[in-house]
């Protein structure tokens, strides 16, 4: 064919060098979601900033790990900071999702990703738990006395209480996404996750209330809303427990967030109605991490996490059962 092994060599080694981090990073940004890109884009900056100039298949394991060390030592300190732990996991994950992309690219083999190599720091037990009755009630009371938009404000602690569900949840509430009939609300939550959940005939009413008085229902776009009818945003949650901390000091101590109440209302769940329950309250879907495979044959149903929220607000749910029904299944 005319061509030679010296050919074949010098065509090998003129391969096109692989992108750089400065080339790349804008690219995988464009690719994931929009969550993945908020909790990233901070690490891939300081990357960026570090080896912008580098291609992708410089880096060695080490290097990695040495600024991973030095994102550990320069993190910002906090009331709840952990010695920097979070920010070195986070910065790894970020290479590694940068690593993932360009394997599939077919960039670099998958023996070739250098951050597959390093561990993540191990993780620290969560300080989270659920809030006392007390506690919960005097946040609420602060909330619905103070503040320029207590209706809002109280709408999402009663919100979250009773659905334990994620801020991005909650943030992502449409009008469509709300059924009167059976007091149940479509959340979509983080991976992608869609599940009904039951609300109270009482939440319900308010939250029908809320899209009529601030133009959702008109224009069917983002539920929750400022008084101006612009959608809010994350940013109402962080100035919601900045002033209930400012009246509160033990929340402001501990630092406490809309996960608290998750945290709080599933630990409910589950002292009087028992992990399933709880697990299906929760919207938790994968096994990894349960210590039986046993939970993927006790799977509650939606009527068993109505009944739970019934019991927990004490209303009545058109999904709850009743107690002659539930003894007929115990039976």
């Amino acid at each position: 064919m005319g061509v030679s092994p010296e050919d074949l060599l010098g065509a090998s080694a003129q391969r096109a060098p692989l992108p750089t981090f400065a080339d790349y990073i804008p690219k995988v940004s464009a690719a994931v979601s929009q969550g993945t890109r908020r909790v990233y884009a901070s690490y891939w900056k300081r990357i960026e900033q570090q080896w912008g100039d580098r291609h992708l298949d410089e880096p060695t394991p080490l290097e990695i790990k040495q600024l991973a060390e030095h994102v550990r030592e320069h993190v910002v300190s906090r009331r709840n900071a952990r010695g920097g732990r979070s920010a070195a996991e986070h910065l790894i994950a970020a290479l590694r999702c940068l690593y993932r992309h360009a394997v599939a690219d077919e960039l670099i083999g998958e023996a070739e990703n250098p951050a597959k190599r390093v561990p993540k720091p191990r993780r620290l037990p969560s300080t989270r738990r659920g809030l006392p009755a007390t506690g919960l009630e005097e946040v609420q009371r602060v909330a619905a006395t103070t503040g320029n938009d207590p209706a809002l404000d109280t709408l999402l602690l009663r919100l979250h209480t009773e659905t334990a569900c994620r801020r991005g949840g909650a943030l992502a509430l449409r009008p469509h996404d709300l059924d009167a009939d059976q007091c149940l609300i479509l959340l979509h939550e983080k991976g992608g996750t869609v599940r009904w959940q039951p609300v109270s005939p009482t939440l319900m009413r308010h939250l029908l209330a809320h899209a009529e008085e601030r133009g959702a229902s008109v224009d069917g776009g983002q539920l929750l809303r400022y008084r101006s009818r612009a959608p809010i945003t994350s940013r109402r949650y962080d100035h919601l427990w900045s002033r209930i901390g400012t009246h509160l000091p033990w929340v402001a101590i501990q630092q406490i967030s809309t996960h608290w109440l998750r945290h709080t209302t599933l630990t409910w769940v589950e002292r009087h109605f028992g992990y399933a329950v709880a697990r299906a309250f929760a919207g938790h879907t994968s096994t990894s991490g349960d210590t039986s495979t046993t939970t993927t044959y006790v799977r509650a149903s939606l009527d068993e996490v109505a009944t739970a929220l019934a019991a927990l607000t004490n209303e009545p749910h058109p999904l709850a059962l009743d107690a002659q029904r539930r003894k007929q299944q115990h039976d």
